[in-house]
């Protein structure tokens, strides 16, 4: 069976990630590992209030993150996710295959910041 791409928006408790951006990352990358994901892509995206609270939360981390995975493992890629306290909410969407490139691209070319 062949592995399709997912792009996941996390959006990331502030007050727990503190500055420590990269401690994150290894969590989202290893738990996707754990679950036979190949991590293509990840980047913070943004960090902005919220228009109303989450978990008790004003504001958060938007965190970008392309991964390849067959479809059979995401349920307990989300269950782990849910049970990760620094994830305040996530949400995972299959890329057609003809954008994958130009997706991928787009969020590990110079001006991907700026978007």
């Amino acid at each position: 069976m062949a592995a399709n791409v997912y792009e996941c928006m996390f959006i990331l408790d502030s007050s727990k990630v503190a500055g420590n951006l990269d401690a994150a990352d290894k969590q989202i990358r290893a738990t996707l590992e754990k679950h036979n994901a190949e991590v293509l892509v990840g980047r913070l995206w943004d960090e902005r209030k919220f228009a109303y609270p989450i978990k008790k939360q004003k504001k958060g981390i938007y965190y970008l993150t392309y991964f390849s995975s067959e479809g059979k493992n995401l349920v307990p890629i989300e269950n782990d996710f849910s049970l990760n306290e620094t994830i305040l909410r996530l949400m995972i969407l299959k890329i057609h295959p003809k954008l994958v490139e130009t997706m991928l691209k787009l969020a590990t070319g110079e001006h991907a910041a700026a978007l």
